[in-house]
């Protein structure tokens, strides 16, 4: 029997921590019925000056419910979300579960092609997009793919402040489109069909690159969604008189479960800002009195650098954890000199619905003495994390390897990709293409990635989608994309070129180029324009070369 087997982690648990969960609800929609039934009255969100109740979040569903199955919505249709931390994202979840759908997370960020890969590769029957992103973006998506039904709706519904990133947006009109608002409002009181869920049932379709190249829509079931917002409840003894505060997007795994689910399953209520701004964000800290939050590093870094950031105006923020990307931990350190709170490391994957792994709560993490990588934690309840080498075998304590993770947040596989499943995730176990290690103690440490993934702030970016947007320049002959260190996003995008015989071009031009044609996000940072790319006698790309050149 290895380590593994063992658990040697379970030593890491609070005494009060068993490593069995009894899981409290079979689907997430009956999460939030009892929360709504237990606590009517109370705020489940709150959006600058304004706030939902419970009450008022269950009927908001129920009419978008019956707004799109009226529209020819059915149990098992896709429901695609393309708008920012707004209370429209946590109404049309829960009114696609309660029409039997699957609500699926786009990135506000994405462009026009990457938009209409989502919505072509999940089959979605209904888009849900922001005015502002419907006539920038999506109606092209729209005219080159059948949508039959798109709902659009503005960031300034749900509250009258107009501060902060609401300060300068205007409504737009949208012809051909579903007002939301006018739907809700025509709707609300309108009974709605019973609808069958189960453990299993498909709650969320959540793209991501993965380890193994372009975007797959990971199928987290209503089974990994209870799981690990009681996960959350859990480890960090999160209840109703607790404030979330909503810094990670909701689009991402992260935000969906730490926030949405954790804010559902409790009844705490979740504060959401639109978009995050630094100074902002620490006002309604202040304001809310928020207590709980989890979101990238970076996140922690803007707002110690915020001009308003005093210890005073950060006192309740005591529960916050950080993953999606490195931690150093100067930087925690810092953190907790400049606020007294210490932020607590937490890992998982779209796969994973969020945490795998994290720091007990009321501990500090330990630090690789050899990397200087700040511990990922312990495996979190029902959860087996083994290091394995390159044919699959368990490798001893201290030998690095890849995680491989089972467990009930483990999501389905993914949709309508069968091999990429079998791959990826044979028999329910992830691989996870990240390497590290365990200690003797338990503890895991991820010190590189098996792919050439990057991470940018919590982002995944795959360089194969960046250098196909690069050879579309008529310029561009060769083009590599790699990670390079950054001292605030953890590691930021760089590529190199070679140009065409006789053709010329600047590095600006070419970042500007990408910005029109991807995510912010996935833009290269730096371009470097190099007579030829290094490459084997094979002809195979030499990242590793073009790394160091960094």
């Amino acid at each position: 029997m290895s380590a593994y087997d063992d658990k040697v982690w379970l030593s890491r648990y609070s005494p009060d921590h068993k490593s069995t969960r009894t899981v409290d609800f079979t689907d997430a929609l009956a999460m939030f019925k009892a929360t709504a039934r237990r606590s009517p009255e109370r705020d489940i969100i709150r959006y600058f000056d304004g706030h939902i109740t419970a009450r008022e979040l269950d009927e908001l569903s129920d009419a978008f419910a019956a707004g799109i199955t009226d529209a020819g919505f059915r149990p098992g249709d896709r429901l695609v979300i393309y708008a920012q931390n707004i209370p429209q994202v946590v109404i049309a979840q829960l009114g696609t579960w309660k029409a039997g759908g699957i609500a699926v997370s786009a990135n506000p960020m994405y462009r026009e092609r990457e938009l209409e890969e989502i919505v072509r590769d999940s089959g979605a029957k209904v888009l849900v997009a922001l005015q502002s992103l419907y006539r920038d973006v999506a109606h092209r998506v729209t005219r080159s793919i059948d949508v039959p039904i798109v709902i659009t709706t503005s960031e300034l519904e749900y509250q009258g402040a107009n501060r902060g990133p609401l300060q300068d947006v205007q409504r737009i009109e949208c012809p051909g489109t579903i007002n939301m608002e006018e739907m809700l409002a025509r709707l609300r009181g309108q009974p709605i069909p019973a609808i069958d869920i189960r453990p299993d049932t498909v709650a969320l379709l959540t793209y991501t690159s993965g380890t193994t190249g372009p975007a797959k829509g990971a199928m987290t079931t209503h089974r990994n969604v209870t799981f690990n917002a009681q996960t959350y409840r859990d480890w960090l003894g999160i209840d109703h008189d607790d404030v979330i505060l909503g810094v990670a997007p909701l689009f991402h795994v992260t935000g969906l479960v730490g926030h949405i689910g954790l804010s559902l399953l409790t009844g705490a209520p979740l504060v959401l800002m639109c978009r995050m701004d630094p100074a902002e964000t620490v006002d309604t800290i202040a304001a809310q009195q928020a207590t709980f939050t989890v979101g990238s590093i970076t996140v922690f870094v803007a707002l110690m650098n915020a001009h308003n950031a005093t210890r005073e105006n950060l006192q309740s923020l005591t529960k916050i954890c950080s993953g999606g990307a490195p931690i150093p931990a100067s930087t925690l350190a810092a953190f907790e000199e400049q606020f007294g709170h210490y932020i607590y490391n937490i890992y998982g994957l779209t796969e994973t619905t969020s945490p795998s792994h994290c720091v007990p709560f009321g501990t500090r993490a330990p630090v690789d003495t050899y990397s200087g990588a700040t511990s990922i934690g312990v495996p979190v309840y029902d959860t087996v994390v083994r290091i394995v080498d390159d044919k699959g075998a368990d490798l001893p304590q201290g030998e690095v390897g890849e995680l491989v993770i089972s467990g009930p947040q483990v999501a389905a596989g993914y949709w309508n990709k069968p091999e990429a499943t079998a791959t990826s995730m044979p028999g329910g176990a992830l691989h996870t293409g990240d390497v590290g290690y365990m200690d003797e103690h338990g503890y895991f440490y991820i010190i590189d990635r098996k792919k050439d993934q990057i991470n940018a702030s919590g982002y995944k970016v795959w360089p194969r989608e960046v250098e196909d947007v690069l050879y579309e320049h008529h310029a561009i002959r060769e083009a590599a994309v790699v990670g390079v260190p950054d001292a605030y996003r953890g590691e930021t995008v760089k590529a190199f070129v070679s140009l065409h015989p006789d053709a010329s071009v600047r590095s600006e031009e070419l970042i500007a180029f990408t910005k029109d044609r991807l995510a912010t996000y996935k833009c290269p940072r730096s371009i470097e324009i190099l007579p030829s790319i290094p490459k084997t006698a094979s002809g195979k790309i030499l990242r590793r070369e073009l790394r160091s050149r960094s």
